[in-house]
């Protein structure tokens, strides 16, 4: 039904943008326990920090490559 992948997402870029919106959202969570706006509004900046980061690194190789699917 699908093409199968070999690598399911495990690309260096899928990785490196998990791990920066991760420490973002603990930024914003920890920011919450404390009643931290500007450090919540600065943990989800670093959340799509993490977005432009694993794009730039997928248009440099560094994501899986994208396969065209056809109907067999």
């Amino acid at each position: 039904m699908s093409a199968s992948h070999d690598d399911h997402g495990s690309t260096p870029a899928a990785w490196t943008a998990v791990t920066i919106m991760l420490i973002g959202m603990t930024i914003s969570g920890v920011a919450l326990w404390f009643s931290n706006s500007a450090a919540f509004w600065a943990g989800l900046i670093v959340c799509g920090v993490g977005l432009i980061v694993g794009k730039v690194m997928q248009s440099m190789g560094y994501g899986q490559r994208a396969t065209t699917v056809t109907d067999a």
